[in-house]
């Protein structure tokens, strides 16, 4: 685990790609909750319980947000509770920006654009949502703006910044605009694998937010690996984070 900030009110991780945050009642092993537990046992009480898929509580240990387990990149956790109460609020309120970068199937036309498409189950798998008619219950909000950064006919390096955050929404609006995340299991699962990666090609690249204490905070999580190999097979050369 990479901290790449931290001060008395917000660590800021890179996490790796295929750690989960809180335990789900059916992976073993470690935990982002479970390092901050051995790490950082003061953060114990920090934003309370979170209920699990299974029905049980788990102690959040202070993480303000979600990302995938399959997802690498920046990860918040506060260290105190005002410090947790405050950011969920200016997550509520569309004050924090968070920008992603992926690798997609194909070529995505638009240099760039917004998908205004609201999200809901899919009606065929529990595990899916959509923004397409294959959905049950109620559809929720989302808004995601997206630049691209390279594309060839084969694939395409964007740069996502969701205005709402839904479940899997960057996921779920490239599918439906036609150019699902590579090596995406759950969204692309007949789609070949691309530029070497065998896990989901999503990275959460930056955050940058109004802390408690009214100070600026911004962090980028540096790339890993298999990122840096595809850009460099695609002769990419990585330049920060630019959706304002």
């Amino acid at each position: 685990m990479e901290i790449i900030f931290e001060d008395d009110n917000y660590i800021i991780l890179n996490k790796p790609a295929g750690l989960i945050v809180h335990p789900d009642g059916k992976a073993k092993g470690e935990s982002v909750t479970s390092w901050l537990a051995e790490k950082y046992p003061a953060l114990a009480g920090v934003g309370g319980n979170l209920e699990i898929q299974n029905g049980e509580d788990v102690a959040r240990w202070g993480v303000a947000h979600r990302i995938d387990r399959e997802t690498s990149g920046i990860l918040v956790v506060a260290k105190n509770q005002p410090a947790f109460d405050d950011l969920q609020k200016k997550f509520q309120d569309r004050d924090v920006s968070k920008t992603y970068h992926a690798f997609v199937y194909g070529r995505v036309t638009a240099d760039a654009g917004t998908i205004d498409l609201p999200i809901g189950r899919s009606k065929g798998d529990f595990r899916r949502w959509s923004a397409g008619k294959d959905t049950k219950g109620t559809m929720r909000e989302a808004v995601t703006d997206y630049k691209v950064i390279h594309r060839t006919n084969e694939v395409t390096f964007v740069e996502a910044k969701p205005q709402t955050g839904r479940t899997h929404q960057i996921r779920v609006h490239l599918r439906a605009l036609g150019n699902p995340v590579v090596c995406d299991a759950l969204y692309a699962p007949r789609r070949p694998s691309l530029l070497g990666f065998t896990r989901l090609a999503l990275h959460a690249r930056d955050i940058s937010f109004i802390g408690v204490d009214g100070m600026s905070v911004f962090a980028e999580a540096p790339y890993p690996a298999d990122f840096e190999n595809a850009l460099k097979t695609l002769g990419i050369v990585a330049k920060k984070s630019s959706i304002c």
